[in-house]
């Protein structure tokens, strides 16, 4: 069954706004909220980077059924895994069957900053990720766990406090080896839009059904294929164009932006972007109907978690344009 998710943008807005508008998501029949976990945002200048498990704390207290979870979350250099197993433990005991960890390999933008450490490459990256997806696992299904690998050790570590119903785990993915380690160990899978078909068609989805087919899950309804949504809808198109100069950032490619940890310098970066560039990742558009065709496009592909990001000042306005025009299409077609 189709799942319509909302992009909750730490990196856009405080605390308080963003919890107002994720509220509104739940009224407005989204059924999930999906936080971006960032210790800085992608500019200095009316940046805003919200402590994300504070905030989904506040989140499920505010409301009573949908999905919250964190796209994506770096349990590896900010966080101990056995804090990451701590933490989400707790949410899922307050909110059971609402959370999920939403898990990546991270960047350096988030995890240098706060720490001093030397950025490694992504094979080092990806190493510590399956470490500390096996140690959260370990503290979550056993108790006393003293746990001595090569990137991280606990002696006689036990939560205490463990939600009767285990909180699946997400797992994002850029490149052929995420993608599968996703439908291997994974209870859903995520990515983001907006870039070459091929990379889906070719690369992520096939290696995700490898992943799934050597976990005995292959076609599995259950498992979640998730994907962000990159959305600029408005009934002003110059206003939906103009939305998207915000999130420049998400146009640079990777060589660009490799090693940049400074806020103030990822937004010179992205600011020096012409508007078109700047739009590239998003589907700009003032017509429901064209919408819905584009992002049923990725539902055909087979995603069915789409979880919509906007790049708008205004989140209320989207959220109300995209529920009344934009919602009811997807689901009369897809289900």
């Amino acid at each position: 069954m189709l799942k319509l998710g909302y992009k909750a943008s730490s990196e856009q807005f405080d605390a308080n706004t963003l919890l107002d508008y994720a509220i509104h998501a739940e009224t407005t029949g989204f059924e999930s909220v999906w936080i971006s976990d960032h210790f800085q945002p992608w500019r200095h200048n009316g940046g805003h980077a919200p402590f994300s498990l504070a905030w989904m704390g506040a989140l499920g207290a505010k409301t009573s059924k949908i999905i919250i979870g964190t796209s994506v979350l770096t349990p590896t250099f900010r966080y101990h895994p056995s804090i990451v197993a701590h933490a989400f433990g707790t949410l899922g005991q307050l909110f059971p069957g609402r959370i999920v960890l939403g898990a990546g390999t991270g960047e350096s933008l988030n995890e240098v900053p706060s720490s001093g450490i030397h950025w490694p490459d992504q094979k080092e990256r990806t190493a510590r990720f399956r470490e500390a997806l096996k140690l959260i696992h370990l503290l979550w299904t056993q108790e006393r766990v003293s746990f001595d690998g090569q990137f991280y050790k606990t002696e006689n570590a036990t939560i205490y406090d463990k939600p009767d119903t285990p909180v699946p785990i997400f797992i994002a993915a850029a490149g052929p080896f995420m993608a599968k380690l996703a439908g291997r160990e994974g209870q859903g899978f995520i990515c983001t839009s907006g870039k070459k078909p091929e990379l889906y068609t070719e690369t992520l989805l096939p290696n995700l059904e490898i992943g799934l087919e050597e976990s005995g899950r292959a076609g599995d309804p259950t498992y979640d294929k998730m994907i962000e949504m990159k959305v600029s809808f408005d009934t002003d198109l110059d206003r939906a164009l103009n939305d998207t100069k915000y999130w420049g950032a998400l146009a640079l490619t990777p060589q660009e932006k490799m090693d940049v940890e400074d806020p103030l310098e990822m937004e010179k970066l992205a600011d020096a972007l012409p508007v078109e560039r700047a739009a590239s990742r998003w589907i700009v558009t003032t017509d429901a109907q064209e919408l819905a065709a584009k992002i049923g496009a990725y539902v055909e592909l087979g995603f069915n978690h789409l979880v919509f990001h906007a790049p708008g000042p205004d989140q209320r306005r989207f959220l109300d344009l995209f529920s009344s025009q934009v919602a009811p299409l997807l689901r009369a077609k897809y289900g």
